[in-house]
């Protein structure tokens, strides 16, 4: 256990911080496979914009890796466009 002040309050905002992230994370993989899943290009050209947008700002405060954004972006692009 950390007995510094400023130890234990790291310890708390790192755990806020954790749950942050991984709730983000989770809502985007579950964007992505909604976008997956859909048929309908109109439909999926328009998720599409705010699937992107998700993924740059994990990739912005480095919960994934900037390559891992890029390579699901250009996936998903190529996915709505072969429909």
């Amino acid at each position: 256990m950390a007995n510094h002040k400023s130890a234990l309050k790291r310890i708390r905002s790192n755990e806020a911080k954790r749950l942050r992230n991984r709730y983000q994370h989770k809502t985007t993989r579950n964007a992505i496979k909604k976008l997956k899943s859909i048929t309908d290009k109109k439909e999926a050209e328009a998720l599409l914009s705010n699937v992107t947008s998700m993924i740059d700002k994990l990739a912005k405060r480095n919960i994934i890796h900037d390559n891992k954004a890029a390579n699901l972006k250009s996936k998903l692009t190529k996915h709505v466009s072969a429909l």
